[in-house]
């Protein structure tokens, strides 16, 4: 049976606002100190014992086993058939430092593989092409990504994968077409099998763009109807999220573009023009993702336009109130003057008979005058 994995790690990017209102980290680099040796390894104490999956396959047959030791991988090295070497945990030195004299890595090799995260890049040796990827897929719940680098080292008859947690990834889908011989993947070289796990690692970002265009289709709604506190927070954490989407495919594109470009004997002609059509793919998901953000950054722009039209809408509606009372503290204010009404000439509508009534009737006819009026010119509600 070939090898089904679980789920990986995720990024830094683990709640949603509602769960976690935590600082966001960009990323957790693992990075030797100043004045190390060059090779130094820096191993996350998290990080999973790695196991090693292997997949042989030929036109004819295709068998997935799991090793127990990187030097178990030495017959697969020089056979005919194709083999592929997934390595998933980075947890142990010891054994990706026998990994790395298994496969005659070199010592910075091992040291771009290890300490991660690297910028997405390929380096071309004398019987090897180093090529390090970003590998995105979408949460369970929609919010936000896992992102894992993928390290790929292509030789002449094999390729050697290098992931960080033993989890769920995509290559799932290649597997499978290994497995059940679906394509001519069978049939083809250790660059096509390269051509298709780089393939999957950019067509995994399509899925959670997605998901990005629900969140601001339904943050458009939010921020329109009923822009609150928590709407500005979310705005804020999804510009984030998606810098780290564009830092992670951005570069992927320099790199896929120097494998098309760049002669290499292990790469065949026909198979470079499968990588082009991955630097067309790559570039529609900056380009989607550049979208994305703009997007954003105009949700922003509308959030403060409605913050600033509810608050004139709450000092117009204050405005109209006071400037009604305005004549109705006058009037009272002047009647509620305590006048001696026995000297001729000092406020004699205070004995009318009925006067109370009166007074409350020129206040009602006052206040209704002046609602209609405000009415009529649109201050105080749109008129029909």
């Amino acid at each position: 049976m070939l090898h089904n994995p679980t789920r990986f790690k995720p990024s830094p990017i683990e709640k949603d606002f509602e769960e976690n209102d935590e600082e966001l980290e960009f990323y957790d680099f693992n990075e030797p100190e100043p004045g190390s040796p060059p090779g130094t390894l820096i191993i996350d104490e998290d990080a999973s014992i790695p196991n090693i999956f292997l997949i042989d396959y030929n036109a004819d047959e295709a068998i997935g086993v799991q090793l127990s030791t990187p030097e178990d991988c030495i017959p697969y090295l020089d056979s005919q058939s194709v083999s592929w070497l997934d390595v998933q945990g980075l947890g142990s030195e010891d054994v990706l430092k026998r990994l790395g004299k298994v496969f005659n890595l070199h010592e910075l090799v091992l040291e771009d593989i290890v300490n991660i995260p690297q910028r997405p890049k390929v380096e071309s040796f004398a019987d090897q092409e180093l090529i390090i990827l970003h590998m995105v897929t979408s949460r369970d719940d929609g919010r936000g990504f896992y992102d894992e680098q993928v390290s790929l080292i292509l030789g002449k008859n094999y390729i050697l994968t290098v992931q960080e947690e033993p989890e769920n990834d995509v290559f799932e889908p290649i597997r499978q077409r290994i497995h059940r011989n679906r394509g001519v993947i069978r049939s083809q070289k250790a660059d096509y099998l390269t051509y298709a796990l780089i393939d999957a690692i950019v067509d995994g970002f399509f899925p959670v763009l997605e998901d990005y265009g629900e969140r601001l289709e339904d943050l458009q709604d939010e921020v329109v109807e009923n822009p609150t506190r928590q709407t500005l927070d979310k705005i804020h954490k999804i510009k984030r999220e998606l810098l780290l989407l564009r830092r992670a495919i951005w570069p992927q594109r320099d790199a896929i573009n120097a494998l098309i470009r760049e002669e290499s004997p292990l790469i065949d002609r026909q198979v470079q023009i499968f990588l082009r059509d991955c630097y067309d793919h790559t570039v529609q998901v900056i380009d989607m993702v550049e979208t994305y953000r703009e997007l954003a950054a105009n949700l922003m722009d509308i959030y403060l336009s409605s913050l600033s039209n509810s608050t004139n809408e709450i000092m117009r509606f204050l405005t109209v109130i006071s400037t009604v009372f305005i004549p109705l503290t006058f009037i009272s204010g002047v009647y509620g003057m305590n006048f001696d009404t026995d000297i001729p000439g000092n406020m004699p509508e205070l004995k009318m008979p009925l006067g109370y009534y009166f007074f409350w009737c020129v206040i009602l006819a006052v206040s209704g005058g002046l609602l209609f009026y405000f009415w009529k010119k649109g201050w105080l509600f749109s008129p029909k």
